[in-house]
């Protein structure tokens, strides 16, 4: 395991992984329709309250559902029928979500890259003075 594999927690989750092998709405990462959670509640009355949130909230975060939400217009339901619509504000904020995703992950990256080549100079250098 490395040191990111540490910081993150599992993305496995078995609630969510149940909502995707029996709605395609979930397996395609379509926008769902507001309020949702309670109709799951009544397919699955067993599904713990807490675990069925932190699977929404993992769900809904995702880039690909952010990015389907970006683009639609129609919000669907467990048959994937259409149930509502997304609204323009709610577009753009999942648009700016996105980009302020990628920005983070651009300016890891770019850190990351930097830290290592002041890491090679820093080997370099040692190893010149190293060798006198």
């Amino acid at each position: 395991m490395t040191q990111t594999d540490a910081k993150q927690p599992s993305r496995r989750n078995a609630v969510l992984e149940t909502l995707r092998g029996s709605f395609a709405v979930f397996r395609d990462c379509r926008p769902l329709a507001l309020g949702i959670h309670k109709t799951i509640r009544e397919r699955f009355p067993a599904m713990d309250v807490g675990q069925l949130r932190t699977a929404m909230r993992i769900h809904t975060a995702s880039t690909p559902y952010l990015k389907a939400l970006a683009k639609s217009e129609s919000r669907f339901d467990l048959e994937g029928q259409p149930a509502g619509e997304v609204t323009p504000e709610q577009r753009e904020q999942a648009a700016k979500d996105l980009r302020e995703r990628f920005k983070k992950a651009a300016d890891r990256r770019r850190e990351d890259k930097e830290a290592e080549l002041r890491q090679e100079k820093l080997l370099q250098l040692a190893q010149k003075f190293n060798s006198r």
